[in-house]
């Protein structure tokens, strides 16, 4: 059991690297968290989004629990997505995340995704999504435990 994050897009920048690290570097198993980043297609539009999709696709297996990032998916609280996570981990269930790419992602990728999750309405740049991403992994983690990270 562990959390996949399957991005497609560049390494991650500099700027981000240190946080995305310090909450990566925290996690212990189940919550244990792999990023994959695939790349960018050269083509543009429909071509790119199917081409990006089918990578997506690829790097699922048939057991995963995929959650897809779209900013028109479900809104959850940071108690709702550990419960989420922690009753995946319960079933045994491995996680992946997938973060398409800049034309976003097929009806194939939406109809494989077990949910849908938005961070927010607001679109954000991929590499602030991997870095909150790693802090809510993190955030989920410490709620599941009951430790105090998490204030209501």
């Amino acid at each position: 059991m562990s959390i996949t994050v399957v991005a497609v897009g560049r390494k991650h920048e500099t700027w981000a690297v240190d946080g995305i690290e310090r909450w990566t570097k925290r996690l212990r198993k189940p919550y244990d968290l792999s990023w994959k980043l695939l790349p960018h297609s050269s083509r543009d539009g429909d071509a790119a989004r199917a081409e990006e999709s089918a990578r997506l696709l690829d790097a699922v297996k048939p057991a995963d629990h995929v959650i897809l990032l779209d900013e028109r998916g479900k809104n959850l609280s940071s108690p709702q997505l550990a419960d989420h996570l922690q009753s995946r981990f319960d079933t045994g269930h491995s996680i992946v995340l997938l973060v398409g790419g800049a034309y976003g992602v097929t009806e194939e990728v939406h109809a494989r995704a077990n949910m849908v999750w938005s961070l927010s309405q607001l679109v954000f740049p991929h590499q602030l999504v991997r870095l909150i991403l790693a802090e809510q992994v993190y955030r989920a983690q410490e709620i599941s435990a009951g430790r105090p990270y998490h204030h209501v």
